[in-house]
């Protein structure tokens, strides 16, 4: 079977083709406590979920276990710390991001330690993510067209 490179393969698609739109994403706000995130976060059951402010911009990320590793005493859980504390206090900032403009390539560097990517217009503001599933269904759905051809 021939395979394509990823150059070829993503060569007639676009980051905004493959993206998960800002309003299907899951996300929190920087002033939400702690605890709003942790409900966000068991509600969709994701591991991670990405911080805006209130213009939309993407400010970072925030996991269970950040939020988890911020409540962790010494001798016990403090979960009253869930509702004092603000996701800006544990929120990773140093996130994989793209804007919606960039190659594929790229996307597919970073996806390779990341499960998903946030993807920003050109003033910063949150346009949505792309995920390892969508472009693992790209490359599904490209193998069935050549295989669908060959026949």
């Amino acid at each position: 079977m021939n395979i394509n490179t990823p150059y070829e393969l993503f060569d007639c698609v676009s980051i905004e083709d493959l993206l998960v739109r800002a309003d299907k994403v899951a996300h929190v706000q920087v002033g939400n406590n702690l605890e709003h995130a942790l409900l966000v976060l068991t509600k969709t059951g994701y591991t991670a979920v990405p911080v805006l402010n209130p213009s939309y911009k993407l400010q970072g990320l925030v996991s269970t276990t950040l939020i988890l590793d911020s409540i962790l005493g010494l001798e016990r859980i403090e979960f009253e710390r869930l509702e004092e504390r603000k996701v800006e206090s544990v929120m990773k900032k140093d996130v994989p991001r793209m804007k919606v403009g960039e190659h594929m390539n790229q996307a597919l560097h970073l996806m390779i330690n990341h499960p998903f990517v946030c993807v920003e217009n050109e003033h910063g503001v949150f346009e949505g993510i792309l995920t390892r599933r969508s472009i693992l269904q790209h490359v599904q759905k490209d193998l069935l067209r050549k295989q669908s051809t060959k026949k």
